[in-house]
């Protein structure tokens, strides 16, 4: 078990999350450097968290710490290139959400992770607490029977004034609005409860928020194994939750929490006639480790140390992306999106605006069905 000499890119508010995750992986790691352009909020943090590397750009951060893995905190508009610098470099990364604005940008992971012979994961936290380990394992099998139904909700709330920042709710500098920056770590859940999606029928629009990109998605999802889902995604919402609910054959199983999750935000259900043989599949699992970025971490080292992939590597995290660009392009087009369909020369492959399509139609009061790809 070795201990892995970890740098921060960027000493914003999620760097914070990430510096105090790692100071409870009982010395798994060692944060040994922290990068940041604003002088003053880069020694702010770094006296704050104990570091002693301090680096005003990436190039130099590498040449200098030469740490074992880098977790990117900038914003979302900077992670791939920085991801690609790093992984060229031979330094793993974990990356905040989301991992790049496109999938024609993300794609360009693949030559680089070969160039360096290290490797990419992106931050999807709720995947990593045992109770969705359990969920997983049990969603499908004798015991709980094949998943039918589905809702995934994230019904946040972020008042105007949250988009002052000036990269906030642009196509440039976040790839879209709620799908792509709040929803992508409830439905990252979902794809890894139920596997992969088939099909994506969507809405998109611009309800109330001073932003360019959308305040409110809505998806209609079938999955591979025939599940059907829904998915909702929205900033409009005062009384915030974030919702899994999945109905198998024998068992619901249900996820209700805000920004976080222990077994306690668990609720399993059994179909008349199978509650012992559901209770005793749950009671089962370990159920003690909650979920967050912690849990991501440890579960990141332990690869590491066995050489195996990366979890929430570049394969998984390509089919959330995917999925977030598939809800916008059928929202845009007012068409139906299949898996695999958004591939080069399709205008929502190089972004999810469509190359301009989702500005015009959010600032339209025509529906999507009459825009024109």
């Amino acid at each position: 078990m070795r201990t892995y000499k970890v740098a921060i890119v960027g000493t914003g508010g999620i760097a914070a999350v990430h510096a105090d995750n790692l100071a409870r992986t009982s010395g798994r790691a060692e944060l040994v450097a922290a990068c940041d352009v604003d002088q003053v909020r880069l020694d702010a943090f770094s006296d704050q968290h104990g570091i002693a590397g301090r680096y005003r750009s990436l190039t130099e951060l590498l040449a200098g710490a030469k740490p074992d893995v880098v977790h990117l905190c900038t914003p979302p508009m900077m992670h791939i290139d920085q991801a690609i610098e790093c992984l060229e470099a031979g330094v793993n990364v974990l990356s905040e959400k989301p991992p790049a604005l496109s999938l024609a940008d993300f794609d360009r992971l693949e030559a680089a992770q070969a160039k360096g012979g290290a490797e990419f994961s992106c931050v999807f936290q709720h995947r990593f607490g045992d109770a969705s380990a359990a969920a997983r394992k049990l969603i499908g099998d004798a015991g709980f029977g094949r998943p039918l139904v589905a809702r995934c909700d994230t019904l946040w709330y972020r008042p105007d004034a949250y988009w002052d920042v000036p990269w906030r709710g642009t196509w440039d500098a976040e790839g879209g609005g709620p799908t792509m920056g709040h929803g992508i770590h409830q439905f990252d859940l979902l794809l890894h409860l139920l596997g992969p999606w088939d099909e994506v029928t969507a809405v998109a629009s611009r309800q109330a928020r001073a932003t360019s990109t959308e305040d409110l998605s809505a998806a209609l999802v079938r999955f591979a194994n025939g599940a059907v889902a829904t998915v909702t995604n929205s900033l409009l919402s005062p009384r915030e939750t974030s919702d899994i609910r999945i109905d198998c054959e024998f068992a619901t199983v249900e996820l209700s929490h805000l920004y976080g999750y222990g077994t306690d935000n668990w609720t399993v259900t059994a179909a008349p006639g199978h509650g012992d043989t559901v209770t005793a599949a749950w009671e089962a699992e370990p159920l003690e480790r909650r979920s967050g970025h912690s849990a991501q971490f440890l579960a990141m080292y332990d690869a590491l140390d066995a050489g195996g992939p990366l979890p929430a590597g570049a394969d998984s995290a390509r089919q959330t992306l995917e999925f977030a660009a598939a809800i916008y392009a059928s929202a845009f087009t007012g068409k139906p999106v299949r898996r695999g369909e958004i591939v080069p020369g399709h205008p929502f492959y190089a972004g999810m605006d469509g190359g301009g399509l989702g500005s015009r139609v959010l600032d339209s009061t025509e529906p999507a069905a009459t825009a024109t790809v």
